[in-house]
């Protein structure tokens, strides 16, 4: 039915705040299934970060904005028979919608596969989707809808006729509080539980200008319920499965995003779990969906046998719970969803887990699963965090265990999270008032800590609002814990400790216990299988989880006590450790090179085994790895892991600083349980070398390597010794942490000392570290593979940014277009200098700045800021816009027997220019400071790539979601000492660039700017300003806070009749040649 049929495949873009990684793992998953069913496959997506966007993924990829204009571009040049949206999330849903409108599927003859567009917009649009589950008799909460008339735009309506339709919309539904909620956005953008009238009035606004049909809904408040989803599976024959409910601890009133979430359901009776079984796919048939589906419910306790309960939501494509779903049961409910757009019958699809099954079967689960979001508090201390209707976290970790106790805990130790607070300073009243009460990140530790001092279930339910038996359950984690600290070490282990724990909660207690005493009277780990099917039939894919088992079934030859990993003991074996929850600073990049490295080491026939944690991800997914470890990230774990399946090698360089930071205690943890096994790569000293500042800046002396003076700091008077010496302005930072965290340019001592106090408390076992500062430097980031001699240049990128900017958030790149053949010779010379130096065996990364580019009275001296010798978050950039995939070359050549040479590998250097770019998450934490600086702030990237550099930066701000428009009005403010003064020459030169496209604006008073920025007067801004560049950011005004990008935008606008320049990836000219090496070398 699908031979010879080309499907288009669109992706959801970059890793975002509520649209995660997700969609990279059911796209892949996707792909694989159309293909099997004999389908072309031809995808859209603009994140390079991902595996989905691999040239081999799907017969022709093509790393593009997702937009219209570029899609309908896709599809003249391809001519697909059909399209899946409900795949690439919200993205996709709203892209395929406006195709249609805009009459390209229909001129082109593409057909939406799947779910109709029709049932798409019954449920996007609240108020036709409440008239619709009102005629099933189906309970939804009370609602209405505020939409602009004909006439009427965001910016130009009648105030107080629309205020007055504000307060009947609140009549309606029953007063305040409501919730408004935004139609066709994610992760609950505009969204919000809303107690006083102005707030609302202005919430309503805003989700007009959000929405894409300029719709906001009002409903009724049903805070404190308990929040439900089902993830149902349809075809088109009207089969109806159930795959399995999820249960958010949170009550109702916080998006279920940001909650912890558990599966099986925990707290519903029985009969309000099949009134709401049976309403899920009352509603999935009545609504005419093909695929998966998920739906949301509120329910309450209201003394009948099943309570009662509303639909809330229904989602018509897999989303985030899809991918928790499918790693909670082992369903793959991308892969079956794919199929089932094409027409297949779930009773035609192989369940792949147990080899025995169909689609069909219900999955059943015997162990509980638990998810908690991991939120970016480190990076933004100017941000409440307090949990509500609006997403904020950027990732998420899973566990699984036997009881809820083990699965909670592991899932808060895979979180990799600290409490933002130090309990021990913290009253009653506060850790009431401020972290019982208040729903926070912090919430899971304060109700631990509060039963550590003798708060009993009541009061933590009247405090909490959590239902009874979850907060029973916390209790009885704390009383675990807690019993550790008497000696009774069992306990603890069974509520889901390390023994590590476990030993330094009995010796802080006075308790006289190491390790290996604690290992020796505790219940070992023993690897259970995750099946689908509760054991009713064998599973044959190797997807694991770890359990204490109780004390009596130890040795017993009882079902359920053996240990169900399977390995075959004469085939070599390698465990890859995972990157952990997406955060800020460790993204789905690391994923991708896990990824690689797993798929390297198969095609080697070595065993590559998968410890990890991510629910979102590909290396997460059943079929990636010869087996899957769902498991927290500890030297512990990784240790139980490499001896379980006997495996000869462990990888600790592609998980980003989740597996490098395990990779010395590992090291320790293998040399005293004596296991045959090794740290393949770069030794774990050599990585340790590189981050250590005064061990490092020796080793470049020896290599006369320059770097920027500066120094280590353990005490404020040292710091500011380094600082005077220096010179001001000053880059510091604390040692030894992920994305920039807590870095900044000081100017002088009293930004110094308040810096310090922070700092300290960010990494107080660590020092600080004081550098020069390297103004109007050209930064650059080189990745490169070495296998211990030679060494093969990956790619050399040029930040957009100068320096102060953190090489996260700069745009950069590739080729550079700065730099002569000098000087990027001696930057080859630098980059295998230090792969030498470190003994580098596997992936490298320099982060260099160099100075004097452009002026022809000054010599160019290049500098070097670091180097990791591991996988960065350019590694994926690199390899799209090169093709050549160096992830896989190291892994390759860390195992023992190849080399590059070997390998047969050769540099290239890509013709055409392409452009990375991030995409920040100000919009969604309001209150964050929406300027560029040393910091890392964004949570993902896209890539634009066309024949010139100005193109290719227009077209990654099209795929940000950022466009600069070409003409209008601006607001260019180059008041700020970034900016070139409007006197200098560049200061006119830029001044002069936008007025040759825009109208510029002046203002006198700041009310003045700000009723314009407002009222939909400005189109584009220049400032640094952060009062008005937060009103950009609710306005969604596109704005640039740097001298470098401002340049880069009137670039970009210059190009604006240039082509789109669409093109595979595969397509893309490239040629063979060696980076900064004359080019017959």
């Amino acid at each position: 039915m699908s031979e010879d049929r080309t499907i288009l495949l669109i992706g959801s873009g970059p890793i975002q705040i509520g649209q995660a990684a997700e969609f990279d793992y059911s796209g892949a998953q996707a792909c694989r299934a159309l293909q099997e069913e004999g389908a072309r496959v031809v995808l859209v997506n603009s994140n390079p970060a991902t595996i989905m966007t691999d040239p081999e993924t799907a017969d022709r990829v093509y790393i593009e904005p997702i937009t219209p204009e570029a899609i309908a571009e896709v599809i003249r040049i391809e001519e697909p028979d059909g399209v899946i949206a409900g795949l690439g999330g919200q993205t996709g849903l709203n892209v395929t919608a406006e195709l249609a409108e805009e009459g390209i599927l229909e001129e082109h003859d593409v057909e939406v596969m799947g779910t109709p567009l029709d049932t798409i917009y019954a449920t996007e649009d609240r108020d036709l989707f409440r008239q619709r589950m009102e005629g099933l008799g189906q309970p939804v909460p009370k609602s209405t809808t505020i939409s602009l008339d004909e006439d009427e735009s965001v910016t130009d309506f009648d105030e107080e006729y629309f205020r007055e339709r504000v307060q009947d919309a609140v009549d309606a539904v029953g007063g305040l509080p409501v919730i408004a909620r935004t139609t066709y956005t994610l992760g609950g953008s505009g969204s919000g539980v809303v107690d006083d009238f102005e707030k609302l009035v202005e919430r309503v606004r805003k989700g007009l200008r959000l929405s894409r049909n300029s719709e906001v809904l009002i409903t009724e408040s049903i805070a404190g319920w308990v929040e439900l989803e089902y993830e149902v599976m349809r075809d088109a024959d009207d089969s109806c499965i159930i795959i399995c409910n999820m249960e958010n601890i949170d009550p109702m009133g916080i998006h279920t995003g940001e909650s912890t979430v558990v599966t099986p359901s925990q707290v519903i009776p029985d009969d309000g779990h099949q009134e709401m079984r049976d309403a899920a796919l009352e509603v999935i048939r009545d609504l005419g969906i093909q695929g998966g589906c998920n739906i949301q419910f509120a329910w309450h306790d209201d003394g009948t046998p099943g309570g009662e309960y509303r639909v809330v939501e229904v989602n018509p494509r897999v989303s985030r719970s899809s991918a928790l779903a499918s790693k909670a049961t082992g369903y793959p409910i991308a892969r079956v969803t794919a199929k089932v757009a094409l027409g297949k019958r779930l009773h035609e699809i192989d369940n792949e887990i147990t080899g025995e099954t169909t689609a069909a079967f219900e999955p059943a689960i015997d162990y509980v699963v638990t998810k908690v979001p991991r939120w970016p508090i480190d990076k933004f201390d100017d941000v409440d965090f307090e949990l509500g209707t609006a997403m904020k976290s950027t990732g998420e970790a899973m566990s699984i265990g036997r009881t809820f106790e083990e699965s909670m805990v592991k899932a808060l130790r895979s979180s990799e999270y600290d409490p933002a607070v130090d309990f021990d300073e913290v009253g009653d009243d506060e850790l009431e008032s401020a972290y019982l009460e208040r729903p926070s990140p912090d919430r899971p530790y304060a109700m631990f800590e509060a039963f550590d001092r003798g708060y009993d279930v009541d009061d933590v339910i009247d405090l909490t609002g959590i239902h009874r038996w979850y907060v029973e359950r916390f209790e009885k984690i704390a009383d675990g814990t807690a019993a550790a600290a008497e000696g009774d070490f069992t306990e603890a282990a069974m509520v889901g400790r390390t023994d590590a724990e476990i030993a330094a909660t009995a010796t802080a207690g006075g308790v006289d216990a190491d390790v290996g005493t604690v290992e020796s009277e505790v219940p070992d780990r023993t690897y259970k299988q995750v099946d689908t099917c509760a054991g009713e039939f064998e599973a044959s894919t190797p997807y694991y989880y770890s359990a204490r088992l109780p004390e009596f079934l130890q040795g017993a030859d009882t079902a359920g006590a053996a240990n169900e990993v399977r390995v075959d003991p004469d085939v070599e074996s390698v465990v890859v450790v995972g990157g952990g929850p997406i955060r800020i600073g460790q993204g789905v990049e690391f994923d991708y090179c896990a990824v690689h490295a797993v798929r390297a080491l198969r095609e080697l026939g070595i065993d590559a085994h998968v410890i990890n944690n991510n629910p979102e991800t590909v290396s997460t997914d059943y079929d990636t790895s010869d087996g899957l470890f769902f498991e927290p990230i500890s030297a512990e774990e990784v240790a139980d892991v490499i001896e379980t399946t006997g495996a000869d090698g462990v990888m600790v360089q592609f998980g980003g600083q989740t597996s490098v930071n395990v990779g010395e205690p590992l090291q320790a943890e293998i040399e005293r349980r004596g296991l045959d096994c090794e740290i393949l790569g770069t030794s774990v000293e050599a990585m340790d070398l590189a981050e250590d500042r005064d061990r490092f800046n020796v080793l470049m002396d020896e290599l006369g390597v320059a770097q920027p003076e500066g120094g280590t700091a353990t005490s404020e008077a040292e710091a500011l010794e380094l600082a005077h010496g220096i010179g001001y302005p000053v880059l510091v930072r604390p040692s030894y942490v992920l994305g920039g965290r807590a870095m900044r340019v000081v100017e002088d001592d009293a930004e110094l000392e308040e810096y310090i106090e922070e700092a300290v408390r960010v990494s107080p076992d660590k020092p600080i570290l004081v550098d020069q500062f390297l103004d109007d430097a050209v930064e650059l980031d080189v990745d490169a593979v070495a296998d211990g001699e030679d060494v093969l240049l990956g790619g050399v990128m040029e930040h957009v940014e100068s320096a102060g900017v953190h090489s996260g958030d700069s745009a950069c790149m590739i080729p550079p277009r700065s730099l002569g053949d000098e000087t990027l010779g001696r930057v080859r010379e630098v980059t295998e200098d230090i792969a030498r130096a470190l003994d580098t065996v596997g992936l490298l990364n320099v982060q260099l700045a160099v100075t004097g580019v452009g002026d022809p009275e000054t010599e160019s001296e290049v500098y070097v800021l670091e180097a990791n010798p591991r996988s960065s978050r350019t590694v994926p950039f690199v390899s799209k816009a090169t093709g050549v995939p160096i992830a896989k070359l190291a892994a390759k050549v860390m195992t023992d027997d190849l080399t590059l040479a070997d390998l047969d590998a050769a540099e290239q250097i890509p013709e055409h220019r392409s452009v990375k770019e991030v995409v920040l998450p100000f919009d969604r934490l309001p209150g964050s400071d929406p300027r560029l600086g040393p910091e890392m702030k964004s949570t993902g990237e896209v890539m634009g790539t066309a024949g010139s550099f100005a193109k290719a930066y227009d077209k990654a701000q099209d795929a940000v979601g950022k466009p600069i428009p070409a003409s209008g009005t601006a607001w260019i403010d180059l008041s700020a000492d970034e900016f070139p003064d409007r006197d200098t020459d560049a200061g006119e030169a830029l001044l002069d660039g936008y007025a040759e496209h825009f109208d510029l604006a002046t203002f006198d008073a700041t009310e003045d700017l700000n009723a314009a920025l407002r009222e939909g007067r400005i189109d584009l801004v220049v400032s640094r300003d952060r009062d008005p560049l937060e009103t950009c950011v609710e306005e969604e005004i596109t704005y640039f806070s740097t001298a470098a990008s401002a340049e880069a935008a009137l670039e970009a606008i210059g190009s604006t009749d240039e082509p789109i320049d669409v093109e595979a990836i595969s397509d893309r000219p490239r040629r063979t040649e060696r980076w900064g090496a004359p080019s017959d070398d």
